[in-house]
């Protein structure tokens, strides 16, 4: 059975989802939740979830804590749901093509440093498109510019909000990214 970890900065409602997906297929287990923020959402998750979950400071991110505390896990393979920081060269080099992120939007568009969340659907409905969704790809030394693994489409609507397209792209999330992290598994 693999071990992941999970990678969050936020509520972490896809850390949820991804935990309650495996706890039900068995073909792998969630040992791990890592969060850069005190007092995420995450936390009281993991908690409820009975994960482990760190808070490692972005300093300690960029000083090895974060790989540090994958390495007592024994983490197979790492998963960023809603995670806003740049993973550090120490944990890419040694976790080649076993790091993935899910991102809001049909990469290339909109992706990023600093663009997340609300911010990427107001871009998207500032540029007129009639479609949007997710994208789970690869991770590498840039923000969003890893191999794509996956995009699942939605459209926009005329009527659309931020948050009403936000509602809908995280449907698209809740149901493809456990999926593709098994497929990858």
């Amino acid at each position: 059975m693999k071990k992941l970890a999970i990678l969050a900065s936020g509520t972490g409602t896809n850390a949820e989802r991804i935990t309650q997906y495996f706890a039900e297929k068995k073909t792998a287990e969630v040992k791990l939740i890592i969060t850069n923020k005190e007092g995420a959402g995450v936390i009281e998750r993991a908690e409820r979830l009975n994960v482990p979950c760190h808070v490692v400071s972005s300093k300690e991110f960029k000083e090895g804590k974060a790989l540090q505390v994958l390495k007592e896990y024994d983490v197979d393979f790492i998963i960023l749901a809603g995670f806003l920081l740049m993973v550090p060269d120490d944990i890419l080099h040694n976790y080649p093509n076993r790091i993935v992120n899910i991102h809001p939007s049909l990469l290339p568009k909109y992706g990023g440093k600093g663009m997340y969340g609300l911010r990427v659907h107001e871009a998207v409905l500032a540029s007129g498109d009639t479609e949007s969704g997710i994208t789970i790809h690869h991770v590498n030394e840039h923000y969003d510019q890893g191999a794509i693994i996956l995009q699942a489409k939605c459209p926009v609507l005329p009527n659309d909000t931020p948050e009403t397209l936000a509602s809908r792209v995280h449907q698209l999330e809740y149901e493809h990214f456990p999926v593709a992290i098994e497929n990858l598994l």
